[in-house]
């Protein structure tokens, strides 16, 4: 028979003790607005008439409820800003890491997720976040909606990872979200197609390759801020 280490059947003991700490979640429901331990999004009014990728996102508590940072020292709960969900990722609370104490690590960066902060639960991560950015101004360009989610995300080490950021967060969103029905599909896509043939009825082609420029540009500006000049999106 072979024989384990100690420290693996300790550590596959309390990865089991873990696992089945984490009570069942109830089910997705979109006319309740509860979505547990989900990323949501929504469209933005004016900015995702002109680029539809770009929308408002929260992060909800086991128990469905969304919280969203939408304004300066201002932490929504239970009131998505700017309408209802329109899109949805349920995460998995087993890719997390909760540890009880230092050792009690089953993320592989245990000092610098310690450092950042840790959490036992998925709700007492969002609670910490949220305390954070209470006392944080809120900057569309540098601090927003997608730095609190990653905020979140990092305090969980969710995926074994602590290097959540804007961009990784709204692309997790844009590649495996899930639309909440067809209506939300219509009310994210309608205004920028009216925009769009409005603009090009009344300028023509040239319209077209602004809103292409404008898009490019703000791409841009967030993909040079978190990974080439991260002072710029301190958040």
């Amino acid at each position: 028979m072979e024989l384990k280490p100690t420290y693996d059947v300790e550590s596959n003991r309390s990865a089991h003790r873990i696992q089945h700490d984490l009570w069942p979640l109830d089910e997705i429901d979109p006319t309740k607005a509860k979505f547990p331990c989900c990323l949501v999004w929504t469209p933005l009014p004016v900015v995702s008439w002109l680029a539809p990728f770009i929308g408002h996102v929260g992060i909800c508590r086991e128990d469905g409820t969304v919280l969203d940072f939408s304004g300066s020292n201002i932490v929504n709960v239970d009131d998505f800003a700017f309408g209802a969900v329109a899109r949805y990722l349920q995460l998995n609370r087993e890719q997390c890491c909760f540890p009880p104490n230092l050792s009690g690590h089953t993320c592989k960066q245990r000092y610098k997720h310690a450092e950042y902060g840790t959490a036992i639960t998925w709700d007492d991560a969002l609670q910490s976040s949220s305390r954070l950015f209470e006392h944080k101004s809120y900057n569309l360009f540098t601090c927003n909606c997608y730095s609190f989610i990653a905020n979140c995300l990092n305090r969980l080490s969710y995926g074994g990872s602590m290097g959540w950021n804007m961009i990784n967060v709204g692309a997790l969103l844009l590649f495996k979200g899930q639309w909440v029905n067809s209506l939300s599909i219509l009310r994210s896509f309608l205004p920028f197609t009216v925009v769009l043939c409005f603009g090009i009825f009344m300028v023509g082609w040239p319209f077209l390759i602004g809103l292409l420029f404008f898009s490019l540009l703000l791409m841009g500006w967030f993909l040079l801020g978190t990974y080439c000049v991260k002072s710029l999106l301190e958040c």
